[in-house]
């Protein structure tokens, strides 16, 4: 074996490790803030139907493609694509940007959160929570672009970043698994005491009613449909690179598929954990106000820091309520962050043969610096606001779609993944796999691709300017467009190469292909 500057590789030291932190990475700020209000607004009770058959058909399904990817090639995702088929690489590379803008401003959700654990226990944002907010903390001006500093959300932001990149300077085991080790059950257990909290408040089971009652006729839909795959999707962290690098650091033999429905079914367990401790709380916050649950029930950002502050305001013991949930976040938001910050990483470090602490150090160092730049000014929230509308709904979506039709339509992989999971694994899976992920779950995403393309183009987002959404929407995702297609051109190092085509060829399924079994 020749001695090049390529780094050794890192590995999970054993498969719970890796478990451990792939539920970290898939139980983030979504889990907490959009599948309790997206249910809620789809059909309520009935929305488990679709969120069920979105889970088996496209979920799980897409978990075991990225896992397949990864794990056989021992790579990152451009090179785990590159290695089933060259035409493929910019999909890896346009995954890792998607990766790359979405840590971008991840951190400085953290960067609030981290904040609101402390205004909970004097209740700073006083009467008017949402003024608060985006006023007094955020400074919020007009749409539009601007570099006009908020010094109190500056500091928390490159607080958040010295922390992920500290715990990915440690590596991989002693990194990642290890603060996914221990903040997960943290998380999970500090999360229990707020739901058991919130269902002893008065009005407890009139929110529960309003998120639980089933609406079948919502099923008749498509858009509730629609709404059930997009949850699964963007909760599961599939399609922008991270299960695929973190199914790179696996062992040779490893159970991927066993490994996946865990993942899969923790995260969809937390989820539902999550409604019923929201869902609660707001009928508490409802019946407080004299109010319907459907008056103070939100999603996403308004959830979070403007509904919840109210609700810790009016609630007893509603300050370390307020702390623990903003701590809930801040752990959830971290699992994930360091999951999305390590897929820029190390795709460049493969491609560059760069040093393991050299790549953390530009590659994370670049995005801190974006995001220290870009994300604690007035326009911040505008700013991240459309990026995140944009990576997800046409980003992660494009790239699914687009890498389903090229490595399972044209490469005609599928077979070959196939084979991969199953020679190594307990559960597993055969035609009607191929059949779902390449049919089912392929159309399905490219209808929601194609829907929402035509409603930003058509009607624009959030009724911001067009300077807003042309630069941090369409001219995000075009950046990343020629930027992947950039680097797909620069050849890759002999030895990474080789070292991809080596872990092919050793893996159980190509040689029982081969006869060598």
């Amino acid at each position: 074996m020749s001695s090049t500057a390529t780094p050794q590789r890192e590995v999970f030291a054993t498969r719970g490790a890796f478990i451990f932190a792939a539920i970290g990475s898939a139980v983030g700020l979504g889990n907490i803030w959009r599948f309790p209000y997206v249910t809620y607004d789809n059909g309520g009770g009935a929305f488990i139907i679709p969120y069920l058959v979105a889970l088996l058909t496209a979920g799980i399904p897409l978990l075991f493609f990225d896992y397949a990817m990864g794990h056989r090639s021992r790579g990152s995702a451009p090179l785990a694509f590159r290695m089933a088929t060259k035409v493929a690489e910019p999909i890896g590379w346009f995954q890792t940007g998607v990766a790359f803008v979405i840590g971008i401003y991840y951190a400085a959700i953290i960067g609030w959160a981290g904040c609101y654990m402390f205004f909970s226990l004097n209740k700073a944002w006083g009467d008017d929570a949402t003024g608060f907010f985006t006023g007094t903390f955020l400074h919020a001006a007009d749409p539009g672009v601007s570099f006009e500093f908020v010094p109190g959300i500056l500091i928390p932001v490159i607080l958040v970043w010295i922390v992920t990149l500290g715990i990915l300077l440690l590596g991989v085991q002693n990194g990642i698994a290890r603060f996914s080790k221990i903040f997960i059950p943290l998380l999970v257990i500090l999360f229990l005491a707020l739901v058991i909290r919130a269902l002893f408040l008065p009005g407890a089971a009139e929110g529960l009613n309003a998120l639980f009652t089933p609406d079948f006729a919502a099923l008749a839909d498509p858009a509730v449909w629609i709404a059930a795959y997009g949850q699964i999707f963007f909760s599961l962290s599939i399609a922008f690179g991270i299960m695929i690098t973190y199914a790179s650091y696996l062992k040779r033999k490893t159970n991927l598929t066993g490994s996946g429905l865990v993942v899969a079914f923790s995260n969809s367990a937390f989820e539902i954990l999550a409604g019923i401790g929201v869902f609660a709380a707001l009928g508490f916050m409802a019946s407080t106000q004299g109010a319907e649950v459907s008056d103070v029930a939100d999603s996403g950002i308004g959830l979070a820091f403007m509904a919840f502050p109210t609700l810790i305001s009016e609630m007893p013991g509603g300050g370390l309520f307020g702390f623990a949930f903003f701590a809930c976040l801040v752990f959830a938001g971290l699992t994930s962050l360091i999951s999305i910050v390590q897929v820029p990483i190390q795709a460049l470090r493969e491609k560059f043969s760069l040093g393991n602490k050299s790549s953390i150090l530009i590659v994370g160092g670049v995005m801190a610096l974006i995001s220290i730049l870009l994300m604690p000014t007035v326009t911040g929230l505008y700013v991240l606001d459309t990026i995140d509308a944009w990576a997800n709904n046409l980003g992660i979506v494009g790239a699914a779609v687009v890498g389903l039709i090229v490595v399972g339509w044209f490469a005609r992989k599928l077979p070959v993944l196939r084979n991969h999971l199953n020679a190594i694994s307990s559960f597993k899976v055969g035609w009607f796999w191929m059949i779902i992920l390449g049919g089912v779950t392929t159309l399905v995403l490219a209808y929601m691709l194609i829907h929402q393309i035509i409603l930003y183009a058509t009607e624009g987002y959030e009724e911001y300017p067009a300077n807003v959404t042309g630069i941090f929407g369409w001219g995000m995702i075009g950046l990343l467009i020629v930027a992947s297609i950039v680097l797909s051109l620069i050849k890759w190092p002999k030895k990474t190469l080789e070292d991809a085509d080596a872990a092919i060829a050793d893996s159980v399924a190509e040689k029982e292909l081969k006869g060598e079994h």
